[in-house]
């Protein structure tokens, strides 16, 4: 019999003679613009740092007072412990901004997906869900114990059709991320309302890509398509440069998942630090200083958006229902080995943007997934697209 650790090797192997045997970069330096790997400064075009808050002083100012005040550690659930000033007043905050009754903190967008959607369903329930679907969606969509049923991406008349099929469910659930994470395009927002409306289902939206980003004043792409959705979900680790998630809806919505999201229940509470330098990024973002940056980065997307489609035109062009200013470019190459032929020859340039391989998106499609920030300049995308042209 095989050691276990000669399984795991054998495993490795196999995921290594498919181009897919991944590892963690070992980065360093306080910008997300521009990191030091393996000891050389490279550009950075695959941080999800939007906005260019990573290290902006006043999160490290109101994350500093925090830790004087409260403490690091938040020390237990919330259920436990108790609720602490920085998660009262961040939580506060993120429904103000939204327009909602109310909000609850997560530690991560991975577990507010996994909390309300098992929270909310159960074995006599129907989740109908997008087929690109967040990771986070789609395990949260499994340990519910719902039927699960998959429609194509983006295709609002197809969820509609799923769900008129389920009638007979105790609870029907539609789930969607609004912008995707790796296409960069935004779901049909206004037809799944409709279809969520006229079917009596609950509407969940994921907007952890557009919140701070996209829509009046950041609000997202909920807000620019004039709908509200029953369960917004948002997360505090991109736009806002600091970490956790959470779930902004009613006030009923709120004291359910205080009760039944496991998720929240049973993990230690995020640390008020960390709340208190998303509550700072929540501020700036809903100021004249967000609009700006806003407007830069929406700049830099369009730029690139129009570049990347002369470049490629084969594989980036410009899907439907792409979101104007999206900061997400994906520049598809098809195969496993040439996503990582390419990313290392950008590194051979100083350009860092790591290979995006199957299972984040289906084979076939390896892509770098270039993402844009605020804290860029227009030369450090002169720099990029020089480098690209000639791997076209």
């Amino acid at each position: 019999m095989r050691s276990f650790d000669a399984v795991l090797e054998a495993e490795l192997a196999e995921l290594a003679i498919l181009d897919r045997r991944r590892a963690c970069p070992e980065v360093d330096g306080l910008s997300r613009t521009m990191v030091t790997v393996a000891g050389q400064r490279r550009l950075s075009f695959c941080s999800n740092d939007y906005l260019g808050l990573a290290d902006h002083p006043a999160l490290a100012t109101a994350a500093s007072a925090a830790a004087h005040r409260d403490g690091f550690g938040a020390s237990a659930s919330r259920l436990v412990s108790g609720d602490l000033p920085a998660h009262r007043q961040l939580e506060q905050a993120l429904a103000r901004f939204l327009g909602r009754e109310a909000a609850l903190l997560f530690p991560s967008g991975y577990q507010t997906n996994i909390g309300v959607l098992t929270a909310l369903a159960g074995p006599d329930d129907v989740i109908v869900s997008d087929a690109l679907n967040h990771a986070s969606i789609i395990d949260g969509c499994r340990l519910s114990r719902a039927r699960i049923l998959v429609y194509p991406h983006a295709d609002g008349e197809a969820a509609a059709r799923l769900l008129a099929q389920t009638r007979t469910a105790r609870r029907r659930l539609l789930v969607t991320e609004s912008l995707f994470s790796m296409n960069g395009d935004a779901a049909p927002l206004a037809p799944l309302a409709e279809a969520a409306h006229a079917h009596d289902a609950i509407l969940v939206v994921d907007e952890a890509h557009a919140l701070g980003v996209l829509g009046p004043q950041g609000r997202g792409l909920c807000a620019a398509a004039g709908i509200v959705p029953d369960v917004l979900i948002g997360t505090l680790g991109k736009a806002l440069a600091a970490a956790g998630g959470f779930a902004a809806g009613s006030r009923g919505l709120r004291e359910l998942l205080v009760n039944r999201a496991r998720s929240f229940i049973f993990t230690t509470a995020l640390p008020p630090p960390v709340a208190a330098a998303a509550l700072a990024a929540l501020e700036i973002i809903d100021s004249s200083e967000g609009e700006r940056r806003r407007a830069l980065l929406r700049a830099h997307a369009d730029r690139l958006a129009a570049q990347l489609t002369a470049l490629r035109p084969d594989t980036r062009g410009t899907p439907p229902g792409t979101a104007p200013g999206s900061p997400i470019q994906p520049f598809v190459v098809g195969t496993d080995a040439a996503a990582l032929a390419l990313s290392a020859a950008l590194g051979r340039q100083q350009i860092f943007v790591p290979a995006i391989r199957p299972p984040t998106v289906p084979p076939g499609s390896a892509r770098l997934r270039i993402t844009l920030s605020a804290a860029h300049h227009p030369g450090d995308l002169d720099r990029l697209l020089l480098a690209l042209r000639p791997l076209e």
